[in-house]
């Protein structure tokens, strides 16, 4: 799968690794991605997202339920 949240959409971004001597090469920045199981009561089941850190604190701000309606009105499967 891609590194990428399903909430937030955050992906990998590009920079530079620079060394002492300010010699450049190209590098990834990894979003902090965890896979996270959640109990979705409404609908009796357990769901596993891949989400950033940030993805998870806008399910304990929001609610799974509205995050995952939001998703789902966007067209990802769920």
């Amino acid at each position: 799968m891609a590194r990428v949240c399903q909430v937030t959409g955050k992906v990998p971004i590009t920079g530079n690794n620079v060394s002492h001597s300010n010699i450049k090469s190209k590098r990834r920045f990894l979003p902090n991605l965890q896979t996270k199981r959640f109990y979705l009561a409404e609908e009796d089941k357990w769901i596993t997202l891949k989400l950033s850190t940030e993805g998870i604190r806008t399910i304990n701000k929001n609610g799974l339920y509205n995050v995952i309606k939001e998703l789902r009105k966007k067209g990802q499967h769920i």
